[in-house]
């Protein structure tokens, strides 16, 4: 009888044993099984570059970059719109108004006005060896004026090379630009360019350069007669 109950408790305990180990086992197999699915490496759709023309890798590069607005004025009749004149305070009592102050240092020129006030345009002046100073008046105004180089300047530059046109019609294309006002007892003139670039520096052959727009509004200001006075 004691031998009977003995084998049937460790058949119990075996059966328990089995049984427990097969949960084990099921339990891990499960898991391995969830892990493998959880960190599994999922193939990404590819990305796109939202219909943009990569034929500039610029384009593709900087795609979240916002197009920027032209900042090229628009031209019209051959001449810009740009302009970098102001109104200012001028209180210098040796110039009248009705007079053309011209600051080289300052690369500026100065219409001077009533009750102590002046236009003020950002010029190019004479580059090295080519700037001057004195006092003269205008003494003619053209509109578009046409070009004949001094025979100074196409020789000189003829020694660089560079082969300049005796004359050249008044037009959008002509280094004078759209006007300009005459110096008197001088080779030397007030003009024009569409060149924003030159404006601002020393870069001419002793002519005083300014923006298309701004020598229209100063040629539309100024009389024949009028002083100017350029500055060291």
């Amino acid at each position: 009888m004691n031998d009977l109950r003995r084998a049937a408790a460790l058949l119990a305990v075996i059966v328990f044993t089995f049984t427990g180990v097969a949960s084990i086992a099921f339990a891990s197999t499960n898991s391995q099984k969830q892990n493998f699915s959880f960190y599994q490496k999922k193939n990404k759709p590819a990305r796109t570059t939202s219909g943009k023309d990569c034929s500039n890798p610029f384009q593709c590069l900087f795609r979240n970059t916002r197009p920027r607005s032209a900042t090229t004025a628009s031209l019209f009749g051959g001449v810009s719109r740009r302009s970098f004149r102001q109104t200012v305070t001028f209180d210098d009592p040796r110039y009248q108004p009705g007079s053309i102050v011209i600051r080289t240092p300052e690369r500026a020129l100065y219409y001077v006005l009533p009750d102590g006030e002046a236009i003020r345009y950002k010029v190019g002046v004479g580059r090295e060896g080519f700037q001057w100073s004195g006092s003269s008046h205008i003494i003619a105004k053209k509109e578009w004026p046409s070009w004949s180089p001094p025979p100074q300047m196409i020789a000189r530059e003829a020694a660089k090379g560079v082969t300049i046109p005796a004359y050249m019609e008044g037009g959008p294309g002509n280094p004078l630009g759209a006007r300009a006002l005459y110096i008197g007892g001088t080779l030397f003139r007030i003009h024009g360019t569409n060149n924003a670039r030159s404006i601002g520096g020393a870069v001419s052959s002793g002519c005083i350069r300014m923006l298309n727009a701004d020598v229209i509004h100063l040629y539309d200001h100024v009389g024949v007669g009028a002083p100017v006075y350029v500055i060291q």
